[in-house]
Formats: C-alpha cells, sequence, structure tokens
C-alpha cells in the first residue's frame, strides 16, 4: 500500500510558528539549523519557568529561588558534576549536532532578548530568566534521567544486605521497583486493517505540571516529524513521526550505573592537606574543589566536591566512608544528542537504527516501523560489561574485578512479523546480560493478550487508542488466592463480607467501582502490617545515605511496591502472610469510605509534581482516575502510602505508518505552560477520558502565531 502524503510542503504563510485548536504548536523554517531556532524560541515562550527550572537543577541553583528545601537537589547536582558532564558531552557532539543545538540555544535567548520569557511564576518567586549556556540542554536531559536507572535501588539493597542480611535482599524484588515504565506496542502490517504497522504507547513518568512531553511539529525542506518534545532539548527524542518512519521507547530497565564504597583519608602534603581513595593499586590522589550553594532565605552553603578514579562521590556511606557513582555519559562524555538529527531524517527503519547507534543513555527499548512496512524492535544505548555483582550492591572502590574495562554489552535486535511490545519487562529489556530486575510482566502479558484478541484480528487505530485504557489487575490473580485461602470462621462479620466482595470482583481498577476501593483499602492495610511486622524493624534506622535518596528508602513504600514477591516468600522472614492478611481485612472493614461505599476514584486522584510560586500553587488540576500500578493504565499509586496517582501515561499515542493523519496524540494537561492560559490543561478531560486528539497535518488548518 502507498502512504498517503504528508503535507510536507511549505505553509503559505512561510516560516513560523502555527497552531492547531489544541495550541499545539506546528513549527516551520528554510532549513534545520533555523528550525531548531525557532524550536528555542518555542520551548522558551510556550514553557519559559519549566524549562528555567530545568536550568537551575541542572546547574544545582534550585535554592536560589525555592528556599532550604532544594539545597539537597542542588547538593547532588553539584557533587555529581552534572553541569562540567553536559559541557564536555555538548564539547564531544559532532560539528553539524554541536551546530544544531546552538541554534536551539540561540532561539531561548533570542526569545529573552525579546521580552517572551517573563510570566507570573517570575513574579511571584521574584526570579528572572537568564540566559542560556551552549550545553544547557544537555544539562536539562541529564536532570530528567540522571536518577532514572538504577542507582538508587542498590542503595535500598545494601540498607537490606546490611540490616536483615545478603539473603533478604531478593525478597524485595518486584521484578523491579517501578519507579520508571511506559508501555509501547507495534503491529506489524500483516495484521492491520490498512496493511502497513502501527505503533502505539504511554510513558510513564512524574504526573510534572506542566508536561514533561510537549507535542509538537518540526519541518523544514529536509524533514516534516510530528512527536513530543522535552521542554529545553532540541528535536523529537523518544516518539515520533517522520511520515516515513515511526518510533517510540520504553525504559530497558537496564542497568548502566554502579555505585562503589570509596574509602578516603586526608593526608597532609607541601601544600596542604589532600585528600586519596583507596584504588585497586593502593591510594590515589582525588580531584576535590569546593562550592557555594545560595540558599533564598537562608545561609549560603559551602561544599566540598569529590571525585574519584571510579567517579564523583554523592553521598557519604553508613561505615563512615563515600559512595561514588560511575554511568556511561560521565565516563564517555556523550550522552546520545547525535542521534537526534539523523532520527528527523530517517526514511526507513535501518536509518532509525543506524541513528540509535549513537545513543548513551538512558538505555531505551525501542519499536520503530517504517512506510515499506518494516517494523524492528532493538535496545540502545551502552551498559558497561563489568562483574554482574555491581548490578545488585555497591562495589569495593579497591577490587580490581569490580572495575570497568571499557568494554559494553551488544545489545539484541529483533525483526518484528506479527506484535512487539515493551512494557519495561524482561523478554523485551534482554534479560540477564541487560538488567538483574524488571518490571513484572502483567502490562506487557495483558497488551499481547488484548493484540491478539482485536475484533476479526484485525488492528486498527480505534482499537490500538482502546489498549490504552485497559484496567484489569495483572496481579489480582495472586492476591485473590490469598484471600480465597483465609478461613472466615475467626472473622468479623464486616471482614467476612469485605473477603466476600473482594472474591466476587473481576479485577478491574474502575474509579467508578466499589470494589477496587475495598480491595486498595485492604491492600494497603497489608502493606502497612507487613512494613511494621518486628522482622522488618532494623530496616527502619537511619540508613547514612543523603535524604535525596529518602523516596528509594522508605520502608513502607519498598513493601509496597514488593509486594507479590513478599506474599510469597516472606515467611522467609518470619512474616505470616495469611495471619497478616486476616488481619488486613478487619483493618479495612473499618475504614469508614468503604462503610460509605466510596469508589476508586474517589481516593485515586490525580496529583500534578508542579514547583509553581505562591498563589499560582492552587492552578493544580485533579481528577479521578481508572488503572493502577499493574494495569495497562498505569496511573501509578503507592499503595500502603497513597492511593492518589502521582506518576502515570505523560502522553499516549498511536502513529499510523499508512496515513499519518490518522495518528492521533494526547497529553495530561496542555500545551501551554503558563497557568491561566485556555491551553495550560485543557487536554485533561479527553485524557482522563481515554481519547486522543487528532494529529493535523495540513498546513492550511493551522492558526500562525501572530507575535
Amino acid at each position: 500500500m502507498t502512504p498517503a502524503p504528508t503535507h510536507k510542503s511549505a505553509p503559505a504563510g512561510g516560516p513560523g510558528t502555527y497552531r492547531d485548536p489544541w495550541g499545539i504548536p506546528h513549527l516551520w523554517a528554510d532549513s534545520a539549523d533555523e528550525l531548531a531556532f525557532l524550536q528555542g524560541v518555542n520551548a522558551a515562550t510556550d514553557r519559559s519557568w519549566q524549562i528555567e527550572m530545568e536550568r537551575w537543577r541542572s546547574e544545582g541553583r534550585t535554592a536560589e529561588v525555592l528556599g532550604p528545601d532544594a539545597v539537597v537537589w542542588d547538593r547532588f547536582a553539584r557533587q555529581v558534576r552534572l553541569d562540567a558532564i553536559a559541557r564536555r558531552c555538548f564539547d564531544n557532539l559532532d560539528a553539524a549536532t554541536q551546530r544544531w543545538c546552538g541554534k536551539y540555544v540561540d532561539g531561548v535567548n533570542q526569545a529573552l532578548a525579546d521580552g517572551l520569557r517573563g510570566g507570573p511564576e517570575f513574579d511571584e518567586s521574584g526570579s528572572e530568566p537568564e540566559p542560556w549556556n551552549p550545553w544547557t540542554p544537555l544539562g536539562v536531559f541529564l536532570v530528567h534521567h540522571i536518577l532514572f536507572s538504577t542507582f538508587p535501588n542498590k542503595l535500598f539493597r545494601a540498607h537490606v544486605a546490611r540490616t536483615l542480611g545478603e539473603d533478604a535482599v531478593e525478597l524485595f524484588s518486584i521484578e523491579a521497583p517501578v519507579w520508571s515504565g511506559s508501555n509501547a506496542w507495534a503491529a506489524h502490517g500483516s495484521t492491520t486493517a490498512s496493511g502497513l504497522p502501527l505503533i502505539a504507547g504511554d510513558p510513564h513518568r512524574l504526573m510534572e505540571l506542566p508536561g514533561v512531553y510537549q507535542q509538537l511539529r518540526l519541518a523544514c525542506p529536509e524533514f516534516d516529524a510530528i512527536g513530543f518534545a522535552f521542554p529545553g532539548v532540541p528535536g523529537l527524542p523518544h516518539f515520533a513521526h517522520t511520515g516515513h518512519t515511526a518510533w517510540a521507547i520504553t525504559n530497558a530497565m537496564a542497568d548502566y550505573q554502579d555505585l562503589f564504597e570509596e574509602e578516603l583519608r586526608r593526608v597532609p602534603g607541601a601544600n596542604g592537606e589532600h585528600v586519596q581513595a583507596r584504588g585497586a593499586e593502593g591510594w590515589e590522589p582525588v580531584v576535590v574543589s569546593s562550592e557555594t550553594i545560595q540558599v533564598r532565605g537562608g545561609e549560603a552553603i559551602n561544599i566540598q566536591i569529590i571525585e574519584t578514579a571510579r567517579g564523583p562521590v554523592i553521598s557519604e556511606a553508613p561505615d563512615g566512608g563515600a559512595l561514588s557513582v560511575r554511568f556511561p555519559a560521565q565516563v564517555e562524555g556523550r550522552l546520545g544528542f547525535d542521534a537526534l538529527l539523523p532520527l528527523l531524517r530517517s526514511h526507513n527503519v535501518a536509518e532509525v537504527e543506524a541513528a540509535f547507534d549513537s545513543w548513551v543513555e538512558p538505555v531505551n527499548s525501542v519499536v520503530a516501523a517504517d512506510v515499506s512496512g518494516t517494523v524492528r524492535h532493538f535496545l540502545a544505548g551502552r551498559i558497561p560489561q563489568r562483574n554482574p555483582a555491581n548490578r545488585r550492591l555497591p562495589a569495593p572502590a579497591y577490587s580490581a574485578r569490580h572495575a570497568w574495562d571499557g568494554q559494553y554489552v551488544i545489545l539484541p535486535r529483533t525483526d518484528i512479523h506479527r506484535f512487539a511490545v515493551s512494557a519495561n519487562d524482561r523478554a523485551a529489556g534482554g534479560g540477564d546480560t541487560v538488567a538483574m530486575e524488571f518490571a513484572p510482566a502483567h502490562r506487557a502479558l495483558r497488551i499481547r493478550e488484548l493484540l491478539e484478541a482485536a475484533p476479526d484480528g484485525v488492528q486498527t487505530v480505534d482499537y490500538m487508542q482502546a489498549i490504552h485504557m485497559d484496567t484489569l489487575l495483572g496481579p489480582w490473580p495472586l492476591f485473590r488466592g490469598v484471600l480465597g485461602g483465609l478461613s472466615p470462621d475467626d472473622m468479623s462479620r464486616e471482614a467476612k463480607e469485605l473477603r466476600s466482595l473482594l472474591l466476587e470482583w473481576d479485577g478491574r481498577m474502575d474509579a467508578d467501582g466499589h470494589q477496587p476501593a475495598a480491595f486498595a483499602s485492604w491492600r494497603a492495610a497489608l502493606v502497612q502490617r507487613i512494613a511494621r511486622h518486628s522482622a522488618l524493624e532494623p530496616l527502619t534506622g537511619a540508613t547514612g545515605y543523603s535524604p535525596l535518596f529518602g523516596p528509594w528508602l522508605s520502608v513502607a513504600s519498598r513493601v509496597g511496591f514488593a509486594l507479590e514477591t513478599l506474599v510469597a516468600r516472606a515467611s522467609e522472614l518470619g512474616i505470616a502472610v495469611p495471619v497478616e492478611a486476616a488481619a488486613a481485612l478487619e483493618d479495612a472493614a473499618l475504614e469508614e469510605t468503604l462503610l460509605d461505599g466510596g469508589s476508586w476514584g474517589g481516593r485515586h486522584q490525580l496529583l500534578p509534581v508542579h514547583v509553581l510560586p505562591g498563589s499560582l500553587s492552587e492552578a493544580a488540576p485533579s481528577t479521578a482516575l481508572s488503572g493502577d500500578t499493574g494495569c495497562v493504565l498505569c496511573t501509578e499509586s503507592l499503595p500502603g502510602v497513597d492511593d492518589r496517582s502521582f506518576r502515570g501515561p505523560v502522553a499516549r499515542y498511536v502513529w499510523d505508518l499508512s496515513d499519518r493523519r490518522n495518528s492521533r496524540w494526547i497529553v495530561p494537561f496542555g500545551a501551554a505552560g503558563k497557568p491561566g492560559d485556555p491551553h495550560f490543561s485543557d487536554q485533561l478531560p479527553l485524557w482522563t477520558s481515554g481519547g486522543l486528539a487528532p494529529v493535523v497535518t495540513d498546513w492550511t488548518a493551522l492558526v500562525r502565531d501572530t507575535h
């Protein structure tokens, strides 16, 4: 089948910014470099406060605006050398990409010079945007992904090993901590109504307001691409449709970051005291510097920055030592931005794959397709080849057996002839050569089941869209088995009724349902009982790590995430799960919301993560949500901690390779970044209901910006 035209012809109004009815920007310029400039101007006007906040985060300067509570992040950003790494990665870009990225920054700075970067957030906080450095976009990208991989989980494993013993570490596996995740799937043309591929999916991240992804069209005589941009970063790195190719990514759950236990000492020298670290060949010099964090409403804080041969020191350790972190971008001085322009120019899957060959981190699981019908699934990024023990716990810095050898894992690539499903699961992620833990297989298995169950066996855009909203809870059969195995003889009347109510439930986490609310109440009570059990009491002590990592070290949160594993294996710690499950029924039966017949949506509300100063914080919208952790509609909650959802689908899309005009997309809030703008959160009702907005490709259907 011949694909329909993509409307790459220039708009009659010439270069500039055009808008569809949702306020989504469509940019046209006469060259790729001029388009990057225009994208920078657009990001700086549509998302001014958002991108400046990310710039401050990359430079470790948020406390200058937000005050003492932000110091913990600023200390980490400076210790891990985010800005310095970004600068080195920019310096190592090829000349064309460096120029292109520089044009984007020129656009950001032109918006500042033209007086387009003000806004109520700056007024409320008493701050002002500043000119960007050429490498700032790389710093913004690093901010979004430095905690995206596995090293914070190694801190918790180390805490478990130290307090409960090394054998207990695997009991807290959930086939992996769900701090990040996504769904992406592709259907080969042999299964679709059009005869050409479809790609769909939804990335799961913090529900940031404004959103972390910006719907955007980038068009010039060379290419015409629609997709999702990171405000502050040029191009469309993760999800896009060029009219010839389309691609989507999920987190591969790869383990590419290591922690090292550093032994440091201070020794006198001719020029004063200096610091050494114990390495494989004895004591080594380290690089030491100091910086000052300015704090709004508080005293300035001087911090010491230490970088060993392994990497920068990011935290103290419980034994009095320190922890350094090592990751490919820091070692290689590359992030993968050399891939961004070739992706936009790609005409077939082979060119998409070749572009991603230069990708470094985070490691992505990519599904890609083209108008010839090719569909491919592959991993992109750098995973160091090293001692497998490094994946489990912090490694001793003095051990040569744990050092990196400069080699990287060869990643899998597969041609797809029916379906590709990638949901952070072991099957899609490459298995043990890539990581120790992956996400549970529930989402991946359910998506594949739904694809196989398509009406008449034919995939359509409408059906792909509907898959996003499936609310069947993957682990429900396990929990139903626990409840079914309990004897009701010694239960109160209320607990018996609750148990019967749950055993009749179909496992769907629908917002208007009472049974999912009852399940969540029982699940929360079970999590709290296990978390408070005397067997886990040693975990509640101080960890000795930076407070930045508190969310990864919360006992209740980790029990909630690992509940499936603990239900099966907590007896190894002396925890009788049936006893705790029965007691949790009694606890949940007394909840007022259950007695009143409350719904899941009453407790499972959208909780936007926003940094809006002063009275603007009230601009954050909320709504009742279906879905939950373990559903395809993965509006994640923290079982036992908070039923509200602060992480979930930050975008949804369906890319049609037969006719891009059939493609659809949505974000949780809107195209605009300023509170009060008509497009600040106008997509929320459609997003909540499972709808998608049409992708507009006809320039005559768009309205040109007048400013």
